[in-house]
């Protein structure tokens, strides 16, 4: 391309002044032609090169297609690949959304049986007597805890949660025909002792290694050692050489059970009586004050109720409506009903004051009806303190083995037993004498107001006829007023 354009520069220069000269330079043909051979020179050399070009360009072609071929097939191929990385990608995004899903699933499964799991752990722990956490509690507690513990994969917390099936099953294997385990339990008296549990079917027996501590293994609240009960007689010689030797006799219970829980649980008034400490003598004194008063009040009553006689105060009133005070007294002195007997009193003293005698006689009724209920007053306002009390000594001696004792929760509990025991006693007993404490009260108030209405009638009766007997005293001896002279 520069030869050319080299070329076509020097024919211009040559050209160009033979035109504008032509006529003033006829010796520049030889200098014309010089520079024309040079110039087909120059174009013959840049023709070579041209064709050299040509053919350089024509050699490099070819590869340059195939190249351009090679690329275009392998951009075709990328294209294809491309396409085929993008099906992969949309069915790997298909493939992760299911796989995410069944993941889901499976974390919903795996939680569901956690939770079966964790709640076998907690039913397992109330199916099995106390005793037997001893050796299995910790796997219990453990399942348990695994729930709560965030910081446990799950993993681990099937881990822990399965080893607890596993200790169940052993369990389930061991108890059939009866197992037998060591041990701690309680006695009554609150003492721990060592020994060997055996357990049996749904029952639970013991033995202490030293001692004739042996008998039934209940749960008892506020620890995690069984309260050993013991049973009578032969029952309880059964009970040591069945757990001891792994043979003996025990008493068939059909009940799965529950008639030897009714047995163990099965208690007195005697018993809660001496649970309840000293106090309950004085409140078991006045409980029978309380009970003593109210039945010969109830009989007080009963009497009264049989001894009114309506019909004899009518007549009462109707002789001294009359002016017959002397039937109407003897009518008082015959009848047995409690008003007619105080206004016969009273009309029999109406010389000297009908109202002061009218009191009296009220009074000494009211006296008979009276009786018996300061003691049902003094009981209900006694049996809540001694109960107080009772509460106040129960802790005390509960109180005094924290510290110490630690290992005898029974008689802990036997303390608060007691003060509990003494304040349902004290209570009670108020309770029962508060009824007929109010019920007298209200029998009492009844006969002072039926008292006071006969004693009003009876006032009533009586003034006119005395206003009667002054004006015919006053007829027949008149009085004069006493004159100044006479002074």
């Amino acid at each position: 391309m520069k030869t050319l354009i080299k070329i076509l520069g020097i024919t211009f220069c040559v050209f160009f002044p033979a035109v504008s000269g032509f006529a003033e330079q006829p010796a520049a043909g030889e200098t014309m032609s010089r520079l024309s051979l040079s110039a087909g020179q120059e174009l013959a050399r840049s023709i070579q090169e041209l064709n050299l070009l040509r053919e350089h360009i024509a050699t490099e072609k070819l590869p340059l297609a195939q190249e351009l071929t090679t690329l275009e097939e392998r951009l075709a191929q990328l294209r294809r690949d491309h396409e085929k990385i993008t099906r992969l990608v949309d069915s790997g995004n298909l493939e992760i959304i299911t796989i995410k899903a069944e993941m889901k699933a499976r974390q919903d499964e795996l939680g569901y049986i956690g939770n079966l799991l964790d709640e076998y752990a907690r039913t397992f722990e109330s199916k099995i007597n106390v005793s037997e956490l001893q050796y299995c509690g910790e796997a219990v507690e453990t399942a348990k805890q695994a729930v709560e513990n965030t910081a446990l994969s799950m993993p681990e917390k099937f881990t822990r949660q399965v080893a607890l099936a596993d200790v169940s099953l052993k369990r389930l294997f061991d108890v059939i025909g009866g197992m037998r385990f060591s041990g701690v339990g309680v006695d009554l008296q609150g003492a721990v002792v060592d020994g060997q549990f055996a357990i049996i079917g749904p029952v639970a027996l013991f033995r202490a290694k030293t001692g004739d501590a042996a008998g039934l293994s209940i749960p008892q609240s506020g620890s995690v050692n069984p309260l050993i009960r013991p049973l009578e007689g032969t029952l309880q010689t059964g009970i040591s050489a069945l757990v001891e030797n792994g043979e003996g006799l025990m008493p068939l219970d059909p009940s799965r059970g529950g008639a030897l829980k009714a047995l163990v649980q099965k208690t007195s008034l005697v018993h809660i009586f001496e649970k309840g400490g000293p106090i309950m003598w004085p409140l078991l004194l006045a409980a029978i004050l309380a009970f003593g008063t109210v039945i010969e009040r109830v009989f007080f009553l009963i009497a009264e109720q049989r001894k009114r006689d309506q019909q004899a105060m009518e007549t009462f009133f109707e002789a001294v409506g009359q002016g017959d005070t002397e039937r109407a007294i003897h009518i008082s002195n015959t009848s047995r009903f409690s008003v007619v007997r105080a206004l016969g009193y009273a009309l029999t003293h109406r010389e000297k004051s009908i109202e002061s005698a009218l009191l009296y006689a009220q009074e000494q009724e009211l006296k008979r009806f009276r009786r018996g209920i300061p003691i049902l007053d003094t009981v209900i306002t006694l049996a809540p303190l001694l109960g107080l009390l009772g509460t106040v000594t129960g802790m005390m001696g509960s109180f005094s083995l924290i510290g110490g004792e630690l290992s005898a929760p029974g008689a802990i509990t036997g303390g608060i037993a007691e003060a509990l025991i003494a304040t349902a006693f004290g209570l009670g007993i108020a309770i029962t004498s508060l009824i007929p404490f109010n019920y007298l009260n209200t029998k009492m108030e009844e006969a002072r107001l039926e008292i006071e209405l006969a004693a009003t009638q009876l006032e009533l009766m009586l003034h006119p006829q005395e206003s009667q007997v002054d004006a015919m005293v006053r007829n027949v001896h008149p009085v004069y007023p006493m004159s100044e002279g006479l002074l």
